[in-house]
């Protein structure tokens, strides 16, 4: 997979940039420079999908305005559910909006964490030369299980903070429930996905865990600031 064209060369541009970020932290932080430069590359890619995450936020404000259209659409057509999707799918096209928006970020960014794993785990240029680098003394290309009793510490620490963001982002970043049904799942099983970064971290190396935990500390500041500063949608009136 990562020898097909377009992910080889997005993995050999992700490397050219990991490699002159941990050369311009190198004078600055010594060891951890090529920790940070994972951290900055992944501030870089969170910045070029700001655009995204200000679309993912109008349109759950959207959505959340036309919670009471969507709930008496649901009501009348219960007993159809064909005519019920197509109203609400109406109601959604003439406001301007999907409930899959919200999905945008994190179908936009797919590509750039698949490639971005394929450097980490030294199949892009070079092999893993840059994740011979080391943060407290446990190389970026460690997993916890590869990383032994030294990653430890590490590896714990990397695990708490996701543990906090997962947390945070499930207290304070609920998804909008627009119907009763849909708050019943936004309560339920589904709410505990952002801790999926937890169990992932366990399993990838340290690199990709220090990514998870950057790209979801900012997804958490970002969604909370947008959320307050965007202003509230105007939306059609109901027909």
């Amino acid at each position: 997979m990562y020898s097909v064209w377009p992910i080889s060369a997005v993995m050999s541009l992700l490397t050219a940039v990991l490699t002159a970020l941990t050369a311009f932290f190198t004078p600055l932080a010594g060891e951890p420079a090529a920790a940070l430069a994972v951290v900055g590359l992944t501030v870089a890619v969170r910045l070029l999908l700001l655009p995204l995450g200000v679309m993912q936020v109008r349109a759950e404000k959207v959505r959340v305005r036309l919670a009471p259209r969507i709930a008496e659409i649901t009501a009348r057509h219960r007993d159809d559910p064909q005519k019920m999707v197509a109203a609400q799918q109406k109601v959604y096209a003439e406001a301007g909006t999907s409930p899959l928006a919200g999905c945008l970020p994190s179908l936009a960014q797919l590509p750039v964490v698949i490639a971005l794993y394929g450097v980490f785990i030294g199949q892009g240029p070079g092999g893993g030369g840059l994740l011979e680098h080391t943060l407290a003394g446990v190389a970026l290309s460690a997993t916890p299980v590869s990383a032994g009793a030294p990653g430890v510490p590490v590896f714990g620490l990397l695990l708490v903070l996701l543990t906090l963001v997962a947390w945070a982002s499930r207290r304070y970043l609920p998804m909008p429930a627009v119907t009763p049904e849909a708050e019943r799942m936004a309560r339920g099983p589904i709410s505990y996905l952002p801790f999926m970064t937890v169990a992932i971290a366990a399993f990838v190396p340290l690199a990709a865990g220090l990514y998870l935990l950057a790209s979801g500390a900012w997804a958490l500041g970002e969604r909370l600031l947008l959320r307050r500063v965007l202003p509230e949608p105007a939306v059609p009136a109901g027909k």
